[in-house]
């Protein structure tokens, strides 16, 4: 009896450390990864100030308008904020930002749609800006937020011929919007430099960032995610979402991509409907760099493939 009963209390102390393990491990890959101050968002943006430059953004020029600030509910109660330019069009572009980036930093997008006459909501993500939220949502759970800001302007102008555009995680969230029910209105979308997958992001990034083998740490941080806020990676899976399409999308990526590599881009395109796909390779252009370098370029190809379903 007494080996028995030592049995049991090592089997429940393995237990017991392996449950501390798991939730340990869970929360601190929850603070590195998604939390709104997490680790990886401050790491972003510390890279993206020491590149500024490259990316050849006017932060001066939301200043020569007057947007108005919009707030909407998400399904799970949380306050969104988007801001909106007016035209003298029917067109409406909504622009979706990257992860752990400010929406400022969609300038050059923003004045391109400006330029060609669209109106524009440019929204802040959840748990990002000025929106409410403590988790990213790696543009799955962002995904249902466009629906409702795609219906909260379809409110205000039934007419709105809508685009969609989204650049990196936002580029991912626009391909996982494509999947949903969406109105007539959604006429076109834009994606540049998506990533296929959330669980597949990651391991690119555990093995080529961070210099980690997935296993066991991403599958532990992913069932964590599963089990304690019922978000499961593995299935926030762009490729499946755009094979369900029925809106034309035009696929950009760098071929020079090492951040959210290109290969991804060509499962994306594969997937999607071949009456409605377009691809774009920017020669010799990094992680979001693909407009400034290729300039007048990427806007000719964004301006033809609109024509097309925008009048």
């Amino acid at each position: 009896m007494k080996i028995f009963a030592i049995i049991l209390l090592v089997l429940l102390g393995i237990i017991i450390l392996g449950m501390v393990l798991y939730l340990t491990i869970g929360r601190i890959c929850f603070k590195i990864a998604l939390a709104r101050k997490s680790t990886a968002k401050r790491i972003v943006n510390k890279e993206m100030s020491k590149v500024i430059e490259q990316y050849k953004i006017d932060f001066c020029w939301w200043d020569k308008f007057n947007f108005e600030n919009y707030t909407i509910d998400s399904k799970d109660g949380l306050k969104l904020v988007g801001h909106f330019l007016p035209n003298s069009s029917e067109k409406l572009a909504i622009i979706v930002h990257g992860y752990g980036a400010d929406y400022k930093e969609m300038q050059k997008y923003a004045k391109y749609f400006v330029e060609k006459n669209y109106n524009i909501l440019v929204v802040e993500n959840r748990a990002h800006g000025a929106s409410e939220g403590d988790m990213m949502g790696m543009g799955w759970l962002d995904r249902l937020d466009i629906v409702e800001w795609i219906n909260f302007m379809l409110q205000k102008n039934p007419r709105f011929q809508i685009v969609l555009f989204g650049l990196s995680m936002g580029a991912s969230c626009v391909c996982m919007v494509s999947g949903e029910e969406l109105p007539s209105n959604v006429k076109a979308i834009i994606s540049d430099c998506a990533f296929d997958n959330v669980y597949d992001a990651w391991k690119h990034v555990f093995k080529s960032k961070a210099h980690l083998p997935a296993w066991p740490v991403l599958n532990i941080f992913s069932s964590y995610l599963k089990n304690a806020y019922k978000f499961d990676i593995k299935n926030a899976d762009a490729k499946k979402q755009v094979s369900k399409s029925k809106t034309p999308i035009l696929f950009i990526h760098g071929d020079s991509d090492d951040f959210v590599p290109t290969e991804m881009v060509y499962k994306l395109f594969d997937a999607t409907n071949s009456n409605l796909r377009q691809l774009y390779i920017v020669k010799g252009a990094g992680h979001a760099l693909s407009y400034p370098i290729a300039g007048v370029e990427y806007e000719r190809t964004l301006t033809n493939f609109l024509n097309k379903y925008i009048k």
